[in-house]
């Protein structure tokens, strides 16, 4: 039995042609880790972050929060450019720990990119609706909200999943190019905001700096200070990661994917920093714990139409985050299926599109049902430590590589090892234990819920059994 367990995958390589279609760029690939990393958060988390956590510190904050994915992308890039596949986290897991490892591995990227994508969908319902609100235009209430809230269906959540979902199925690089313009409209309502708090800067709003300290716990046992703060705003980094499900979609993938995981991260940590530091500098940040931080901050200095921006900002950062969330579940879900622990019917390509259809839109057809019908609560927060774990086990792989397979090609090879993925491991596990105890409870009610399915059908669908 421990033997089935500890099997591994052999490394194939970027060299086999897998039947789906090589057509993106480092470009591409950079503008794919910008679209899924910058929502909410940069409208939304920044400011309760500051209010409730961190202060004007909330730049440090960020500043943690980026290093701790830096390491955890530096530990990505290499095993992205020396391995591929799309499968990401759970392909590298299987090279380097077995099969066990790389289902749980496996199982935690659905919770991340699953849970992640319908809750970002109830997102983008809300801030659809209010919008429309805006313009005098109410959508019936039970269209609007799931049975259990009272309604019959969350119809906008539903229906951007299936939008997206028909977009995927067309093409990746149709796909890729809708991500490219919608991630153009959301930087640019950004750099409007940039624009209109620098000429309103007040660094007196910076004072005190760092108000709840490094960390502290209060009372009623909530976590604050700026190392709190940093397992709070990570959320913001949430599927940079994506990024390597692509690499059987790219057209250079050892050369491109490092540069499209680095550069993207590398952005987004600039503009979160940016974005934190002048919104805690045109407001006092005690005035930030609000739905909309960034909207409200631009009516104080007298911007009205500031939520409309805002609101554009928001639909489209969201629209992007949901298209790169549904491309990585289904590539991730492809090659678990292509490699016997989920049904094979779901590695099924279409010839004409050159895409997993049948994984498409079995992802889609679930989703939209979670985000039309079930309201999510608190389990979306689960979705952080699923990150958090999944980049831990990436840079334990690039260490345990290093040492079983010393002769792989490494187009992209961190310097010092194993510092860079020590710290990686170090720092990601860190942020996991600021995380609250219910949000632990829920992770592990998910690890044994796919415990059981591995043993139930995927240990005796394996491909690597059957070969034997």
């Amino acid at each position: 039995m421990l033997q089935q367990l500890l099997r591994t995958k052999p490394i194939v390589g970027h060299h086999t042609d897998t039947g789906l279609k090589k057509c993106l760029s480092a470009f591409d690939l950079a503008l794919l880790g910008i679209g899924c990393a910058i929502g909410t958060g940069i409208f939304v988390l920044t400011g309760i972050a500051a209010a409730t956590q961190s202060g004007p510190a909330v730049v440090l904050s960020f500043v943690f929060a980026g290093i701790a994915s830096a390491f955890a992308a530096l530990s990505y890039a290499e095993l992205a450019a020396s391995i591929g596949g799309s499968g990401s986290a759970y392909g590298y897991s299987y090279v380097a720990f077995g099969e066990f490892i790389a289902w749980l591995m496996g199982w935690i990227l659905l919770l991340e990119y699953g849970v992640g994508a319908a809750a970002v969908a109830n997102g983008w319902a809300g801030y659809f609706i209010n919008t429309l609100a805006n313009f005098n235009i109410v959508l019936p209430e039970h269209l609007t909200k799931a049975p259990m809230m009272g309604g019959i269906i969350n119809l906008p959540a539903f229906g951007i999943i299936w939008l997206l979902t028909i977009l995927l199925v067309i093409g990746v690089k149709e796909s890729a190019r809708f991500n490219n313009i919608i991630v153009a409209i959301k930087l640019s309502t950004i750099a409007i905001f940039i624009a209109l708090a620098i000429g309103n800067l007040n660094t007196d709003y910076w004072h005190p700096f760092m108000p709840f300290g490094w960390f502290d716990t209060l009372d009623t046992g909530k976590n604050i200070g700026v190392l709190a703060g940093a397992s709070l705003v990570f959320f913001a980094y949430f599927g940079f990661d994506a990024v390597s499900t692509a690499a059987e979609e790219s057209k250079n993938p050892q050369r491109d994917l490092p540069i499209g995981l680095l550069a993207s991260l590398a952005f987004c940590t600039i503009v979160y920093i940016i974005v934190s530091g002048l919104l805690t500098g045109i407001v006092p940040y005690t005035e930030l714990n609000t739905a909309s931080p960034v909207a409200y901050a631009l009516s104080k200095l007298g911007y009205t139409w500031s939520s409309t921006l805002v609101a554009t900002g928001v639909l489209a950062g969201l629209i992007t985050v949901l298209l790169v969330l549904l491309y990585g579940l289904t590539r991730i879900l492809f090659s678990m299926s292509r490699d016997g622990l989920i049904s094979p019917i779901f590695s099924k390509i279409n010839p004409d599109r050159q895409t997993p259809t049948n994984i498409i839109l079995m992802c889609g057809a679930v989703v939209s049902l979670v985000a039309g019908f079930i309201p999510l609560g608190e389990l979306a927060e689960t979705v952080n430590i699923g990150t958090l774990a999944s980049f831990v086990m990436v840079c334990v792989g690039v260490i345990v590589l290093r040492i079983r397979h010393p002769e792989l090609p490494r187009p992209f090879k961190n310097p010092w090892n194993p510092l860079i993925p020590v710290l990686g491991i170090f720092s990601c596990g860190a942020l996991m234990t600021f995380l609250p105890a219910a949000t632990w409870h829920r992770f592990l009610l998910w690890i044994a819920a796919g415990v059981v399915f591995y043993f139930i059908y995927s240990i005796h669908h394996s491909k690597l059994k059957t070969r034997k």
